[in-house]
Parts: C-alpha cells; sequence; structure tokens
C-alpha cells in the first residue's frame, strides 16, 4: 500500500452523530474515557483531524498576525512541501486547506497531557491557495507543511506524501465530519474503530461521514462495557 493505513476512530451517540451537545451529557463521559484509552493502546504513527477539530481541541482560535513575515514565494507548481530535520516520528496531522491554523508550538501542548496526543510533532496539509506569509510563519516554527491540491486537498496525494516523505504506516483519522466524508469519498478508510455512547443527539449535531458514499464494512468484535458499545469494523477488500 502506497499510503497509510486509516483507522477512523470516533465516538458516536446511538444514532451516529459525532459533535453536538451530547458529548457533554454524564451519560457520555464513559464512552470519552474509552475512546482516549483506545487512542493511546491502538499502535499508529499519528493521528489526523480537520481544521476545525484541531481547533476546537488544540489552537482555541488563536490566529498570529502575518503582518511582519516575509512571503515564501513559489514559482512553480505543485509547490515545495517543507520537512524539517529530526521529526519525532508520532504525527498530529492538520489537514487545514487554507492554512486557518494559529499554533504557538510545533508540538501538540495536550491541557491533561494524555499521552495519545501530548507531544505529538505537528504537521500541516495545505492547498496551494495559501496565504504565502502564513507558510513563512510555519518556517520560523519549524512546522512541517506539504502541499496536497492546489484548490483543495486531495486525500489520496496528502497521504502518499505522509507515506513517502514522513514514513507513516498507521493514522488514526479523528475527524470531524467534513474530513471523515473526505476520506470516505477517496475511499481511503480500512478500519472504523467506534465508541458508542447510550444517547440519542440532538437535530443540530454532525454525522460520522458528511457527504458519504457506499461503503461496505465487516464486523469484527463487538463488546459491551459498562453500557458503552465499542465495535470495529475493516473493509471488505482489506
Amino acid at each position: 500500500m502506497s499510503r497509510p493505513y486509516i483507522i477512523c476512530h470516533m465516538v458516536t451517540s446511538i444514532d451516529g452523530k459525532v459533535t453536538g451537545d451530547f458529548l457533554f451529557l454524564p451519560e457520555c463521559a464513559k464512552a470519552t474515557e474509552i475512546y482516549y484509552r483506545l487512542n493511546r493502546e491502538m499502535p499508529s504513527d499519528g493521528f489526523i483531524c480537520g481544521r476545525v477539530t484541531m481547533e476546537g481541541s488544540f489552537t482555541g482560535g488563536w490566529y498570529p498576525n502575518l503582518g511582519p513575515y516575509v512571503p515564501v514565494s513559489y514559482e512553480e507548481s505543485p509547490k515545495t512541501d517543507y520537512i524539517v530535520d529530526n521529526l519525532s516520528g508520532f504525527y498530529a496531522i492538520a489537514f487545514d486547506t487554507h492554512g486557518k491554523l494559529g499554533w504557538q508550538s510545533n508540538r501538540i501542548v495536550d491541557p491533561d497531557g494524555d499521552p495519545g496526543y501530548d507531544g505529538a510533532q505537528i504537521v500541516e496539509v495545505l492547498s496551494e491557495q495559501v496565504d504565502e506569509r502564513y507558510l513563512a510563519y510555519l518556517r520560523s516554527m519549524e512546522i512541517p507543511y506539504i502541499f496536497a491540491g492546489r484548490d483543495a486537498i486531495d486525500v489520496e496525494l496528502a497521504l502518499s506524501k505522509l507515506n513517502r516523505l514522513l514514513g507513516c504506516h498507521t493514522l488514526l483519522l479523528e475527524g470531524g465530519s467534513i474530513i471523515n466524508g473526505a476520506f470516505a469519498r477517496a475511499d481511503a478508510i480500512d478500519e472504523i474503530s467506534l465508541v458508542t455512547a447510550p444517547v440519542v443527539a440532538d437535530k443540530d449535531s454532525k454525522p460520522l461521514f458528511m457527504d458519504s458514499v457506499l461503503m461496505d464494512f465487516t464486523l469484527t468484535w463487538a463488546e459491551n462495557e459498562s453500557g458503552t458499545l465499542i465495535s470495529n469494523y475493516k473493509k471488505r477488500d482489506v
């Protein structure tokens, strides 16, 4: 396989939602606890999240003042990726099409010190339609970035580069709905790991896959842990 093996690992409601107020209910606490435990236990080279999820979990909406930065200009297309030396080998990979995430460190600083996240080397996956001052900001922070598409992110190209440039063999896809749907449409999900809380979400909650396509998986195992369903599915042709 010329791309990493992708495990979509998520907490869901009974009706298959992954974001919404249900996540903050006491009835969801056990599911969240199990989710983070499994995240620590599953061998991988890192995790992938979309911009909104990264912002909600780690950056808090902060964004740098790009005024002082000299643009990193490229005459060629596709543009050249930026890979730093001494990479950690465990990555927090942000699919950030237009470069909207503000990082204050080149590694994840998890507020709870969770070893499944804390200290992960940040990597930005961008389209070529990004402010070139943002590229200078990433370089000043020694944050690696790769280009994967001119106007939008090409999932297949991004994964191929993550495999070739960073040596990623297995990655956890951890949402949200938009990026999960993009991976589904690219036929780039090999396994699904679900922790289902015993609650039903409201109408404003987001589904596991936004704008998805038909996919065929086999249930490999399931168990009930303290009233929370844990299940695992593998793609039939994997």
